[in-house]
């Protein structure tokens, strides 16, 4: 991936607790994708294998990844789980699924007890998950700082360029 990175290793684990998650957590993939973020991405459920899941957790800081993004619907554990077996940064994503379409995995991902911590986006959002990994590993590295920032110049300019087809279409009322 990006050769500016002193460790090739993947800095971002992308965990999902099924494949059905994927099509959600692929706008992730993209983002890491496009900031040059190595990364990796796997299925692995905190309830149907979670001998699996410990062993990624507890080997993730020696294989060199740096932030965990965590992705599960209905019932939600896995970022928690990865949580409790690590010190990494954990960001939980819930997604809509079940009954309540979200909301159960939202609140299963955000109400953690003291001291065993995950951030948590809004249901589906995982673009926001991997921008919030890449700005918590920009601490370590300049250059992804400084694409960050770029892409916040490019939303900007985005939003002014639509302002300004705002107002031309107020002026042809």
């Amino acid at each position: 991936m990006n050769s500016k990175f002193k460790n090739q290793s993947s800095k971002v684990l992308i965990l999902m607790g099924s494949d059905s998650d994927f099509e959600v957590m692929k706008k992730a993939a993209k983002v890491l994708s496009d900031m040059d973020v190595p990364f990796e991405l796997d299925v692995c459920s905190a309830h149907r294998t979670p001998d699996r899941a410990k062993k990624y957790a507890e080997e993730a800081e020696e294989r060199g990844v740096e932030v965990i993004i965590a992705a599960a619907g209905m019932a939600a554990h896995l970022a928690g789980f990865l949580a409790a077996h690590t010190t990494i940064p954990v960001i939980g994503v819930p997604i809509a699924s079940g009954a309540l379409n979200g909301f159960d995995a939202l609140l299963s991902t955000v109400q953690m007890p003291p001291g065993v911590p995950v951030a948590t986006v809004g249901i589906n959002a995982s673009e926001n998950a991997a921008y919030l990994a890449c700005e918590i590993i920009s601490i370590k590295y300049s250059e992804l700082r400084n694409k960050l920032k770029e892409k916040r110049k490019e939303m900007y300019n985005k939003v002014l360029k639509k302002s300004e087809e705002i107002k031309t279409k107020l002026q042809n009322i």
